[in-house]
């Protein structure tokens, strides 16, 4: 049962949202960072978004990512992500092995995370957006 695994914090690892140019166009995609010194393993992220907009209450679907291997301090993108969706909350639920042992966080990016004063430069992707450890 969930109640007997045995979760560890996770450390090293960041996830960002981030905005770069393709074709004269800015697109929005959601990125892995691992920090660690050590590759991460069956990496499961769920993402969702949900929230109030305009008095009505929205979801997203949840979609669920499944990367084999990242490579220690490397960077994986995740999936692009729709700027409309900035207005809700977008959580992701990341789970990963290192040898046999589990580790699971939620990062989540509350409504308004995406506003232009949160926007930072971010040295690992390159690119400008918003970061969460």
């Amino acid at each position: 049962m969930i109640k007997d695994i045995e979760f560890h914090p996770v450390t090293g690892l960041k996830l960002a949202i981030a905005k770069e140019e393709v074709n004269g166009k800015i697109e929005w995609s959601v990125y892995i960072i691992n920090l660690n010194l050590i590759e991460l393993h069956t990496l499961m992220v769920t993402s969702r978004g949900y929230g109030v907009i305009e008095g009505e209450e929205k979801k997203t679907s949840t979609l669920r990512h499944m990367i084999e291997e990242l490579k220690a301090q490397s960077i994986a993108k995740i999936e692009p992500i729709d700027p409309a969706l900035f207005a809700l909350t977008n959580e992701f639920w990341v789970s990963y092995y290192i040898l046999d042992q589990i580790f699971d966080k939620k990062f989540i990016f509350v409504a308004g995370s995406m506003e232009p004063d949160n926007i930072i430069y971010i040295p690992e992707l390159g690119l400008y957006g918003v970061l969460h450890s």
